[in-house]
């Protein structure tokens, strides 16, 4: 629950200060008495469209921190988080990336990375992933993450959420606007948007909303094939994420909060909005690989 509410909230400050940006530069008037200034309106679908995006790119390691109950290894307490912070240290440094830093949350089989940076991001794997995986396997999973990392699909993700919002707000209102146009023909009495407009702008802000989540999960899916390449590469063979992998799909994999789920190495069943392959298809690609 308190994961949801926070999710909600956060999304509500983030679009508050955003419409306050908007209201700043003026580009939230594109409704004038002589049509739609076009340009007004893409200024307005940028800074909705690109400015959730990177805010939620940047506050990405706190939300996590706190959403997953991520505990960050300051000083490791035992010798199996000493040697999670020296994997993940010894992966970074073969992947050319600054050392990230190192956390451990409760729950079930799950790992993830995120940041706004590839030298000062997170990886955190989870308490039933180092009970229910053996160390090769682990170091694969932390390898995935750090070749996340490496491959800079935090910042991609975000410049592809960022066009996707954009296309849906600037599209939305355009339309909207022509249907309000056209259903209020010749209503010489009227000014301003009518409920045409209003109501249309709403259906497709949901409708083409849908459509780019499609997009961009599709995307979320094709960098998971990359990054189980890159754990494979980090580690000179590709047999131990395969066998990460297929233990994964015998698992009951850890829900991680909505910010951070498209970078687990376990993803939700959704087909067309998953964030993640089916597994089969992810262990097929890697035998495929020379």
């Amino acid at each position: 629950m308190k994961r949801i509410l926070l999710f909600v909230l956060t999304n509500v400050m983030v679009v508050a200060v955003l419409g306050v940006v908007a209201s700043l530069l003026g580009v939230n008037r594109y409704l004038t008495a002589n049509g739609l200034d076009l340009g007004a309106l893409l200024g307005f679908a940028l800074i909705m469209g690109f400015g959730g995006a990177i805010i939620s790119l940047l506050i990405s390691k706190p939300m996590a921190k706190w959403t997953a109950g991520v505990r960050i290894i300051n000083q490791p307490q035992n010798v199996d988080e000493a040697w999670i912070v020296e994997t993940v240290r010894k992966l970074a440094d073969k992947a050319g990336i600054g050392m990230p830093e190192v956390g451990i949350f409760e729950g079930d089989p799950n790992a993830f990375a995120t940041g706004a940076f590839k030298n000062s991001a997170l990886v955190a794997v989870s308490t039933g992933l180092l009970q229910g995986m053996t160390r090769e396997e682990v170091e694969a999973v932390i390898g995935h993450e750090v070749a996340h990392i490496a491959n800079g699909d935090m910042v991609t993700m975000t410049l592809i959420q960022g066009v996707m919002n954009t296309f849906v707000v600037f599209l939305s209102r355009v339309i909207g606007y022509a249907v309000d146009s056209f259903l209020r023909k010749g209503d010489s009495q009227s000014s301003g948007p009518g409920i045409g407009y209003m109501i249309t702008t709403v259906v497709l802000d949901i409708v083409l909303g849908f459509a780019a989540a499609m997009v961009v999960a599709w995307f979320s899916r094709h960098r998971e094939f990359r990054a189980d390449a890159g754990a494979a590469q980090l580690m000179n063979r590709k047999q131990p994420m395969i066998n990460a992998l297929a233990r994964l799909g015998g698992m009951h994999p850890g829900e991680l909060p909505k910010s951070v789920a498209a970078f687990g190495i376990m993803g939700g069943i959704g087909k067309l909005f998953a964030t993640h392959p089916p597994i089969e298809e992810r262990i097929a690609a890697l035998q495929a690989q020379v």
